[in-house]
């Protein structure tokens, strides 16, 4: 591990006296990234949900923190690709690539299940023959690769460009692919990831349940992940992310409301989308402890990235907390970097 962020889900009440309501969530949100710039955390990250009380639409919130901050990077984990318009996407990450000097980290996937069913036909794309979307997702994903990339995709008014003429999408951002990461939950998508030239964001589960921890299941997945990068010949070295629930107890004032949780101390097992699936356990204890543990994760230990899930509906304060405790008693020891030392990098392929 050589850097860690926070991964908010953006959990928003309908009623303010029972939490933040939507504007309350999005300017605690950016309190909370600043807070986290000046104690050197790496990465602001954001689930992105539709038709729920959680965070959706990212760019204006990504945009407002990395205008007010000065180096920690901003990202998803991840944003739906079943309910986005490729070229519209392409528009915005290109500018707030460039507006925030690269301090881009952006998870695309196909999604996890949403409340709504089949709520991205309700967005005005139809056509999906996937109970799940995924034919959809893969489809505008590549789409959206090409417009990245530069590809001229339209062609052009003969009357204003003269004939036999194609355009780009605009603004466009060198080198954005290799700020893009796909969220995977398996190992055979981590594999694809790899071959489309993209980062690897390991997800909060793994669409297996072998009996092996969430962190062996993933250190597999990243192995895999970096083999068939490195066969793909891409000719740079990408970066990976897992994400872990972790409470540091450093005195009585976490202990009152952190011990509560101790009871999720396993990986537990469940179905998701029809697959058993696993996922990771709370990492919750005494400083000493959580280094020992986390350690012995595989997968923490493989990926440069390290996601600490925090419980963004109680506020700036508890939340600035656990990062400075993370940051003061147990990142230095699992090898991190301070975002004043520059952008994270990944490990060498091998």
């Amino acid at each position: 591990m050589k850097a860690f962020g926070f991964l908010s889900f953006g959990h928003y009440a309908s009623d303010p006296r029972q939490g933040p309501d939507a504007k309350g969530m999005l300017t605690d949100a950016l309190e909370i990234a600043r807070g986290a710039d000046e104690l050197g955390v790496n990465g602001a990250y954001f689930r992105v949900h539709h038709f729920a009380r959680q965070a959706a639409a990212p760019v204006p919130l990504l945009a407002a923190i990395a205008g007010s901050t000065k180096h920690i990077e901003v990202g998803t984990g991840v944003i739906d690709m079943r309910y986005e318009n490729p070229l519209h996407l392409a528009e915005e990450l290109g500018g707030l690539d460039l507006l925030s000097d690269q301090r881009i980290a952006i998870g695309i996937s196909r999604g996890s299940p949403e409340p709504a069913l089949r709520g991205w036909e309700a967005f005005g794309y139809t056509g999906s023959t996937d109970p799940r979307g995924a034919d959809i997702a893969r489809d505008k994903f590549d789409l959206f690769l090409r417009a990245i990339d530069g590809e001229r995709l339209a062609e052009a008014d003969p009357r204003q460009f003269g004939p036999g003429q194609r355009l780009r999408v605009e603004p466009h951002s060198p080198g954005l692919r290799q700020r893009l990461w796909w969220g995977a939950g398996t190992r055979e998508t981590a594999v694809w990831a790899a071959r489309q030239g993209v980062n690897l964001m390991s997800s909060t589960l793994v669409t297996e349940a072998t009996g092996q921890t969430l962190g062996d299941l993933q250190a597999e997945q990243i192995d895999r992940y970096r083999e068939a990068f490195a066969a793909a010949g891409h000719g740079w070295t990408p970066r990976v992310s897992v994400s872990r629930s972790v409470f540091p107890i450093v005195d009585a004032e976490d202990a009152m409301w952190l011990q509560l949780r101790r009871a999720e101390g396993s990986d537990q097992i469940g179905v998701i989308d029809g697959f058993r699936s696993t996922f990771g356990r709370s990492f919750i204890g005494e400083p000493d402890e959580l280094i020992d543990q986390l350690r012995e994760d595989a997968a923490v230990m493989a990926a440069d990235t390290l996601m600490l899930t925090i419980p963004s509906q109680l506020g700036p304060e508890p939340n600035l907390r656990i990062l400075s405790n993370f940051a003061e008693h147990v990142a230095p020891a699992l090898g991190w970097q301070p975002n004043t030392q520059g952008p994270v990098t990944g490990y060498p392929l091998g």
